[in-house]
């Protein structure tokens, strides 16, 4: 599995249909190019929400805790359009946000800082009151060269204390 992953469906191919290509001419293509991996590259499409890791669930408490104390979030994630609606329905919680911005319908990703100003302007950000939050350094390095308030995520521990540092949660 991990071979496929690394040679056939790898992320650079997932990152097409993150900034909007239709997973059917993903798929398509691919299966042109690895026609010998035809059934599993269907089957990766077809068992998608299989390989979605589950919750971290001390996270989700983290933004229980702010729903509770009223803090308004956003999601500015890098998703296929066609599958965040799957996540959706899998992961109650990411209708807490109060607006999610997701890149295959933007046809912009993370790091690109137009989806940064794309979402400062739908949600009428301040970046230099707003803590952006991601587990991929490259976006957090984009995010504070555009005023961001940022935290980089390794474990929920950590965000916690973030929080509480920039004051969105009670110590």
């Amino acid at each position: 599995m991990e071979r496929f992953l690394a040679t056939v469906c790898t992320q650079a191919w997932n990152e097409e249909q993150d900034l909007g290509r239709p997973f059917a001419e993903g798929v398509r293509l691919l299966c042109a190019h690895h026609p010998e991996h035809a059934d599993a590259i269907r089957a990766y499409d077809a068992s998608w929400e299989e390989m979605v890791k589950g919750a971290i669930a001390d996270s989700v408490l983290c933004l229980e805790e702010l729903r509770r104390c009223g803090v308004p979030f956003f999601a500015l994630t890098n998703w296929s359009a066609e599958k965040f609606p799957l996540a959706l329905a899998r992961f109650p919680f990411l209708a807490w946000f109060e607006g999610v911005l997701v890149s295959g319908e933007a046809g912009l990703k993370k790091p690109d800082p137009r989806i940064f100003r794309l979402a400062v302007d739908r949600f009428s950000l301040d970046p230099a009151a707003t803590l952006f939050i991601d587990d991929v350094a490259a976006n957090v390095e984009a995010a504070a060269a555009l005023g961001f308030l940022t935290h980089h995520f390794t474990d929920p521990a950590a965000l916690r204390r973030a929080l509480v540092g920039c004051g969105l949660l009670p110590g």
